[in-house]
């Protein structure tokens, strides 16, 4: 249900993007909402005579454009694809962007375009990120333990509530942040990348331009410096969709057939441990969605992470976890994939 503060926050953003616009485009038609997601910001495509262009409405209080700025202009300086910012407020959170078109990765998946073709696409705009020394030099936070902790720790904080209508006590809760902690003393040393962290279809579109086809970013302001491996976990162990057999291990060996300085032994070691990290993150994002955001279509999407997170039990040093999961999980129906989501 939404509550009159809500009605009103709305109704003065929309006062303020109209504002915004009527100076900037005077002669501009249509303001068409396209789909959300999970965050706070909101998306609008812009008409104005024969040009369109897509409105970002983030809220300063929830979220920074100014992060997106910083990192977009980085990712462009780098030789990657991204939308040109055509004009900025970051005091109002409001951003006028290139419009790239609708051919993300998701709509042409669904629409029958060759899937390995799409994601070998993905792999290159990662081996260029990973490749140029330059990708790193940028002032964004380090992904360190103390933040994968956290992360790891959303399963504790919303998925068992989900489960179970209660709260671990704090003696499991600890428990299971031990578990974590023993896990990351496991990693070995690797070298950084720049992190864009939500590198999937839903934020990947394929562009033409006068070099070819390019695949265009989307969605990357809260990048960090931390492992190259998270990327390709986010891209290849998908949360919201299930790749066709074999092709996650045939972009792993089209990216190591580039970087042939990689140790695949340690990078391997990082993509199973960060793989674990990131699917006990999105369970309990995914269940917060329902609980907090009455946004329960991602709950249909849980039996999918909670099983590729299973699957990395198969490594002797997540084990521990193993046994956790085991005990406090175990197969609960909103788990199960013969379950019906609410």
């Amino acid at each position: 249900m939404t509550n009159d503060a809500t009605k009103t926050t709305s109704t003065d953003r929309f006062s303020l993007i109209n504002k915004f616009l009527s100076e900037l485009l005077p002669n501009h038609q249509d303001l068409i909402p396209l789909d959300q997601d999970a965050s706070f910001r909101r998306y609008f495509r812009v008409h104005d005579s024969d040009r369109t262009f897509i409105l970002m409405d983030a809220p300063p209080d929830t979220e920074s454009v100014a992060d997106f700025i910083k990192v977009d202009l980085h990712l462009a300086s780098i030789g990657l694809r991204v939308p040109e910012i055509i004009y900025q407020d970051i005091e109002n959170g409001i951003l006028l962007l290139e419009d790239l078109g609708n051919n993300t990765f998701t709509r042409l998946l669904n629409s029958g375009e060759n899937e390995e073709d799409l994601y070998v696409h993905a792999i290159e705009s990662l081996l260029t990120l990973h490749q140029r020394c330059a990708s790193t030099n940028i002032d964004v936070p380090v992904y360190d333990q103390t933040l994968l902790l956290k992360e790891a720790s959303l399963l504790t904080d919303w998925l068992y509530p989900l489960l179970h209508g209660n709260n671990l006590t704090s003696a499991q809760i600890q428990h299971y942040r031990n578990i974590w902690i023993d896990i990351f003393e496991t990693l070995p040393t690797q070298q950084s990348a720049l992190v864009l962290r939500d590198f999937h279809v839903d934020n990947l579109l394929l562009v033409n331009s006068k070099i070819g086809t390019e695949c265009a970013l989307l969605d990357f302001q809260d990048a960090l410096i931390g492992s190259p491996a998270y990327d390709l976990v986010s891209l290849l162990q998908d949360a919201r969709r299930d790749l066709l057999p074999g092709l996650e291990e045939k972009m792993l060996a089209l990216y190591f057939s580039t970087m042939k300085k990689t140790n695949q032994h340690d990078f391997n070691h990082w993509y199973v441990t960060l793989a674990a990290q990131r699917h006990a993150k999105v369970l309990g994002i995914f269940s917060r969605l329902h609980l907090r955001d009455n946004k329960s279509k991602y709950l249909e999407h849980l039996p999918r992470v909670y099983r590729l997170l299973k699957n990395t039990f198969q490594h002797t040093w997540m084990r521990p976890l193993e046994d956790w999961v085991e005990e406090h999980l175990g197969d609960h129906p909103l788990l199960n994939t013969s379950h019906k989501q609410p």
